[in-house]
């Protein structure tokens, strides 16, 4: 009997050890990441460093609490891979919007749940001025939440019509819209596991009800950089730079426009650092731009010039990551930069000692006594003698005086008697008489 009893012991603990261990309670460890605002690079960076500390702790589950209008296409890319690249269970707590990049990023977790009132969808790929994107660009996003549909088993058909408006569902959306779910209708079409009012509700879901979760908070350098790599504050940071930086040309000394644009260049390097865009080739090629355009003042030829403004444009373009994104804000910001420092110098020209070297304030007028010429209505009707034949213009005497003059007519010869018929500022009309 007593053997018996072991042998079904040893049996029991084998099956038992068979079965797959899930930790829950205290003992559970839950990581909850935010997906907030918009989907940029900087949020790349902030992901990538919360999903290694969650492996590096051997974290059972990873929620994604999302809330997010959408963003880059580039960087939501980036996000769907390195969440597809952890061996941790993910989950993506829709709790409000899954816009756009935020639909696409949630297709890359293991599972989907929403609040009631959350939405997902409209992810059709918009440029910068609002519109649609181009057919390739269009093409390849089709492709990519499509191929997302399919790696977490869903239907590639409603992932399409979240971004292309001609895909016919008309069991979901009129035709020519893009496709938006709600809570109700991702659960029905299998792109949600289930509605929960709230975080506590998710884990009781999931099976970690007395789960001490933990959430992964931005740091401030993280949380900063989001904000210097934004799409909107790039091109103004670029402004105050090339705007400080011109007016420092042109001011004595070195003052508040110098410090300004360099200060404005260096947050937009360490933003960029910090979201892992730019290396330090980049910053290094910015401070050898720097010196050859210092070296500009101090060298004939202007080539020195040329190749440090040709440095540091590229120094920026090799920061941004995207080359197009970038391009068209240093073309906003040399807008700007124009545009602020013309409207500056009509308005404050006069007012500020900057601008004084800058444009040209004196001005040689009659008040200052400066004449540019005299008028002589007093010639007009005097006769006089052509001392060369006028061509039609030559010089003739009148009283003793040596005029030039312009014939009326034609040609007139040497020795001619003539007569002044009219004076226009310099110009004086004689008549052969």
């Amino acid at each position: 009997m007593r053997k018996l009893l072991v042998v079904i012991c040893i049996l029991a603990a084998g099956l038992i050890s068979l079965l797959p261990v899930q930790a829950s309670g205290d003992e559970a460890n839950v990581y909850v990441i935010p997906i907030k605002d918009d989907v940029e690079k900087g949020l790349n960076a902030y992901l990538d460093r919360a999903i290694r500390t969650a492996e590096e702790n051997n974290a059972d589950l990873i929620i994604f609490d999302m809330n997010t209008p959408g963003g880059a296409v580039d960087a939501a890319r980036d996000i769907g891979n390195r969440i597809t690249k952890t061996d941790v269970k993910t989950v993506t707590f829709v709790n409000s919007w899954a816009i756009s990049a935020g639909s696409y990023i949630a297709l890359h977790t293991d599972e989907i749940y929403m609040t009631p009132n959350a939405v997902m969808g409209a992810s059709a790929v918009i440029n910068q001025q609002g519109n649609t994107a181009g057919e390739k660009a269009e093409s390849m996003w089709l492709a990519a939440m499509e191929a997302a549909a399919k790696q977490s088993g869903r239907d590639p058909d409603i992932a399409k019509a979240m971004a292309k408006g001609d895909i016919d569902l008309p069991e979901l959306k009129a035709k020519g819209d893009l496709l938006t779910l709600s809570s109700d209708q991702a659960l029905k079409v299998g792109y949600s596991e289930g509605t929960v009012k709230n975080m506590d509700e998710l884990l009781e879901r999931l099976g970690y009800p007395d789960a001490n979760f933990q959430t992964v908070k931005s740091t401030f350098a993280e949380s900063f950089a989001r904000l210097i790599t934004n799409p909107v504050v790039v091109p103004i940071l670029l402004s105050i730079a090339s705007l400080g930086l011109v007016l420092e040309l042109y001011s004595p000394g070195f003052g508040l426009p110098g410090g300004m644009g360099i200060s404005a260049l260096l947050l937009f390097f360490y933003g960029h650092y910090a979201a892992g865009l730019a290396g330090y080739e980049s910053m290094i090629l910015f401070i050898l731009g720097v010196i050859l355009i210092v070296a500009e003042f101090f060298l004939p030829g202007g080539i020195a010039g040329l190749l440090g403004v040709v440095a540091v444009i590229g120094s920026i373009l090799m920061a941004g990551g995207n080359v197009v994104h970038m391009a068209i804000s240093i073309i906003i910001a040399l807008f700007l930069a124009s545009v602020s420092i013309i409207i500056m110098v009509k308005v404050f020209g006069k007012r500020m000692n900057i601008f004084k070297r800058l444009i040209l304030t004196d001005s040689t007028s009659t008040e200052s006594g400066y004449v540019s010429n005299v008028n002589r209505l007093e010639l007009i009707g005097r006769e006089g003698i052509t001392v060369t034949a006028l061509r039609p213009s030559g010089t003739v005497n009148v009283d003793d005086e040596r005029l030039d003059v312009v014939a009326e007519g034609g040609f007139i010869e040497k020795d001619i008697a003539v007569k002044v018929v009219k004076v226009e500022g310099s110009r004086i009309v004689v008549r052969e008489i």
